[in-house]
């Protein structure tokens, strides 16, 4: 069983930077890849940003490339997703959540069903 925490959310002026932290304990984490979500009221769960643990492969949703960047620290097994240049249609509540690396590496990702675990969710508001 895989525990996922998130930390970091919390109002910014558009144009500005966050950093959420993603940290995973219980069960085997390497053997996961993580994603990091988001959703805004009213609308679908959103993909952002994924990494395997035991690779360097990234992806990013369409919305967030070039702004978001997440990154690992196998040491402290926390997931971060960088965020820069934030825009008022980035607040969301957004979740890191755990998927198969067998899923992770077959493409399915982007897809929130396909993710076992997940966190509470972190809130991120960003005005304008």
């Amino acid at each position: 069983q895989v525990q996922l925490a998130e930390s970091g959310g919390g109002l910014v002026q558009a144009g500005g930077s966050l950093r959420l932290s993603c940290a995973a304990s219980g069960g085997t984490i390497s053997r996961y890849g993580t994603g990091w979500f988001r959703q805004a009221p009213g609308k679908d769960r959103e993909f952002v940003a994924a990494i395997s643990w035991t690779s360097d492969t990234t992806y990013y949703g369409n919305s967030v490339k070039g702004r978001f960047t997440i990154s690992r620290d196998r040491a402290k097994n926390t997931v971060s997703l960088q965020m820069n240049s934030l825009k008022p249609e980035d607040t969301a509540v957004y979740y890191c959540a755990a998927i198969p690396l067998g899923l992770y590496y077959s493409g399915r990702y982007y897809a929130a069903a396909q993710y076992d675990y997940w966190g509470q969710g972190t809130q991120v508001t960003v005005s304008s």
